[in-house]
């Protein structure tokens, strides 16, 4: 492969992504675009020619093992690729870069020792027929955006964390470990699989030093016979996270956001307790009343220096005062915070270099100054603290607009190119889980694989809505259905809220409610005081008595037909939901 060019394998509009060429996109394109995709049918994935579909086809030729040496491994620098060349014992080397790939009693170790050039991706290549396989699932970057599905093969799509692979009967499983030290992806085509791990340093190539980097530890699992997808993804990823980070009950509460949307007060929050106390079930499990976003001060009355604001705004004079409150009512208070939003007075020295009006988490003094905000936070009495806006605030992109590239432009952090991307998001979510003491931590916008065994709970799809009913099936079904399989295993899934509005009907409305309290995971709902009628409120209570004990996970039956699963099961039952009605999507973006 000549140095320069890229591989086959990578897409045409990947490699302007990866030439940092992207047209820019904004924020209210993100449901057009997250909908758009070339997806395969699941009934028209076929099975080689000659083959009998029903068929048990032979291990050999669905499951490509990988924990052993890969058959080849490139490196992307500012010059382009370059092929390593095989030096024994799992060493490869060229281009002023050594991969070791060390192998393990369950999977194969990636390290990279560059110590005078800057590098941007490893790629691992493993050959191997996978001709027995019919449709793939892989991960996301962070949250989902209603773009999960199983697909038929497409050799460039970018597959974040892991992928399963299924040929009718066994689901197979490739992955990285969590808590990676590279932001990695699959790709996988009837030839064999590809792992890229992405070591920048923001967009630009990391400078290691004298330091070795351990890229990723990769792990996989061949299926068994008739053991059912779902089921065999949850053993994976239990595989991947040794050492998750669980709440000690479940899960449930409400959230202002879906019917407040920041127009919310000390007064909205009190009554928002009042309604949960009363909606949910005596006993130890009390339910949380989260204060979403609104309570913050101003930006322009914030200062840089830890410790200097006591406060919120005009709204919540008194937080301290307002969680003492809510505990006395009966419920546990929660807060929402956007850590990295630069105060108006922050020094230049503390702004991320990309994006002004950010802080920079490589700076010693950024992280001092989160870890105090979110330390004070749980000094003022709240249990959960739920952290926003990250991923997006480092990289500037959200999880859908990431493709193969993350970030745009050539930049780095404030203090160099000296740590990968996945290495500054870990120590800043190291720094948060500190600080937060004992409370419980919810990651949203959150990197999936770098949140598990730091936090105990995950956003793992984009916001539902209190106004779209196509958004909820949309984020939150899809998110569920896709990703809840990570429930208990990397942390507690949160497929986000029900928001229950005069906006959206109770006989939609209530479907979505009876899912996720059926679920297994975690249950907020969002509460308009003027939509809690008889029947509102006696199918939340019902629905928060269900969340607030421990229940079998719930699992979609219909997922390799569509993105949106209604058949689902359910405490072993079997339940449908019509999530369209005769009329089909009604709201276009």
């Amino acid at each position: 492969m000549a140095t320069g060019t890229f591989p086959a394998f990578v897409a045409a509009s990947d490699r302007g992504m990866l030439n940092c060429m992207t047209t820019r996109r904004q924020f209210i394109e993100r449901s057009t675009l997250a909908a758009v995709g070339l997806s395969l049918p699941a009934g028209m994935v076929t099975p080689p020619a000659g083959t009998d579909p029903s068929a048990d086809p032979p291990p050999s030729r669905t499951f490509l093992d990988l924990r052993r040496q890969p058959d080849s491994v490139t490196v992307q620098t500012a010059a382009g690729f370059a092929p390593l060349g095989a030096g024994g014992a799992g060493r490869w080397d060229g281009a002023g870069v050594t991969v070791s790939v060390t192998e393990l009693p369950d999977g194969l170790r990636v390290s990279l020792a560059a110590p005078a050039a800057a590098v941007e991706r490893l790629h691992l290549r493993w050959r191997g027929s996978l001709a027995g396989t019919r449709l793939l699932l892989g991960d996301a970057w962070e949250r989902s955006y209603g773009d999960l599905e199983w697909r038929g093969f497409v050799p460039d799509r970018v597959m974040p964390w892991y992928v399963a692979t299924w040929d009718g009967r066994r689901t197979h499983g490739y992955g990285v470990r969590t808590g990676a030290g590279a932001m990695c992806f699959w790709q996988v085509d009837p030839e064999g699989i590809s792992l890229w791990a992405d070591v920048r340093s923001g967009g630009a190539g990391v400078e290691l030093g004298e330091r070795t980097l351990t890229a990723c530890e990769i792990v996989c699992r061949p299926g068994r016979p008739d053991e059912r997808p779902f089921a065999a993804i949850q053993a994976f990823c239990r595989q991947m996270c040794p050492a998750p980070r669980l709440p000690s009950q479940p899960v449930y509460g409400t959230n202002d956001w879906y019917w407040a949307y920041g127009n919310n007060s000390a007064a909205s929050v009190v009554a928002d307790a009042q309604h949960v106390v009363d909606l949910s079930p005596a006993g130890e499990n009390r339910p949380l009343a989260v204060i979403d976003d609104g309570w913050q001060p101003e930006r322009s009355a914030q200062h840089p220096l830890a410790g200097t604001w006591d406060r919120g705004n005009e709204k919540f004079p008194d937080l301290p005062g307002l969680a003492a409150q809510v505990r006395a009512i009966g419920a546990r208070p929660g807060i929402w915070i956007r850590p990295l939003l630069a105060p108006a007075d922050a020094p230049d020295t503390w702004r991320l270099p990309r994006e002004r009006s950010v802080l920079d988490p490589t700076v010693p003094e950024v992280l001092a100054k989160v870890a105090a905000d979110v330390a004070r936070l749980r000094g003022w009495g709240f249990d959960l603290i739920k952290h926003d806006y990250s991923t997006f605030d480092v990289l500037g992109r959200w999880g859908f607009q990431m493709g193969a590239a993350l970030t745009r432009g050539t930049w780095t952090f404030a203090t160099g190119a000296r740590q990968t991307t996945a290495e500054v998001l870990d120590d800043l979510y190291r720094a948060i889980r500190a600080a937060a003491g004992d409370a419980l931590v919810l990651g949203c916008n959150t990197v999936s694989h770098l949140s598990a065994g730091r936090f105990e709970m995950c956003r793992i799809g984009d916001d539902t809505s209190g106004t779209e009913w196509d958004r909820v099936p949309k984020m939150g079904v899809n998110a569920l259905a896709f990703r809840g399989a990570q429930h208990g295993a990397f942390y507690a899934a949160d497929p986000d809220c029900i928001g229950v509005t005069t906006s959206i009907a109770w006989t939609q409305n209530r479907q979505w409610l009876d899912l996720l309290a059926s679920s297994g995971t975690m249950l907020f709902a969002s509460l308009a005081p003027d939509a809690l009628g008889a029947e509102q409120r006696r199918d939340l209570r019902a629905a928060f008595a269900r969340a607030a004990r421990p229940q079998p996970l719930g699992e979609p039956e219909d997922w390799q037909e569509t993105s949106w699963p209604g058949r689902w099961r359910l405490a072993g039952a079997s339940r449908s939901y019509d999530w369209m009605g005769p009329d089909g999507v009604t709201q276009v973006s």
